[in-house]
């Protein structure tokens, strides 16, 4: 039996203007499957994080995630769409400093009744669950993110992310910040959680040395026929 897939793409082209930047013939992840997603820097990779994330859409193709053709969804529903179906850990984080690490956390349910609904018992209860999961002190709770160190916001990052089992994960080069050990250690953590929730994740990154800690690995060069184009 054929395992769903959570993103497939088919025929997809995107461009600024006249300047193609992805054309990909067919993309298809599975189901609870973890993928690191390769390429240079400036060749499109944040591009087609834009377009699963329904943020950009495509000029043709079937975009297809979790389920949803996005081309087909006007702004409100794909917005609707990110908060119910989504997880996403920013490059640089995009926690709100002077919020708490609790409110941070908290935050994305609070558009989306749909993932607060899949969280069994007391909110802070899940929050504390995740924290220890990622290997961040409960007691951090109450302090502003802003005064957390730059491995303590990644894993406040993740649990924001993972909080109510999104679909899919998306995390755009969510390492760069971290020396090699550290990299390690915090991705394993955070697939761990993911295979509990039955998350699909896909990481981006330039960094080849990530490839043995995934399911996959699809090199954007190889599915992308828009070639020298650059996002």
């Amino acid at each position: 039996m054929s395992v769903r897939p959570v993103i497939a793409l088919e025929d997809v082209q995107f461009g600024y203007g006249l300047r193609l930047v992805l054309d990909i013939p067919r993309l298809w992840i599975e189901q609870g499957s973890s993928v690191l997603l390769r390429g240079i820097s400036g060749g499109g990779k944040s591009t087609l994080l834009g377009l699963l994330a329904g943020v950009l859409l495509p000029s043709r193709g079937r975009l297809e995630v979790a389920g949803h053709a996005l081309p087909g969804m006007r702004g409100p529903a794909r917005d609707r769409f990110r908060a119910d179906h989504l997880g996403v850990i920013f490059q640089q984080f995009n926690l709100l400093p002077f919020l708490s690490v609790r409110d941070n956390i908290a935050l994305g349910l609070r558009f989306s009744p749909l993932r607060s609904a899949r969280i069994s018992g007391p909110l802070d209860h899940e929050i504390v669950r995740l924290l220890r999961a990622l290997q961040l002190d409960p007691a951090l709770m109450r302090r502003p993110a802003g005064t957390l160190s730059v491995g303590q916001q990644q894993r406040v990052a993740a649990a924001r992310a993972l909080i109510g089992r999104p679909a899919l994960l998306l995390a755009d080069e969510p390492t760069s910040a971290l020396d090699r050990e550290a990299v390690a250690a915090f991705l394993r953590l955070m697939s761990s959680q993911c295979q509990a929730a039955g998350t699909t994740v896909l990481v981006v990154s330039h960094d080849d040395s990530l490839e043995p800690l995934f399911d996959r690995t699809v090199a954007l060069s190889a599915i992308n026929q828009a070639g020298a184009a650059h996002a």
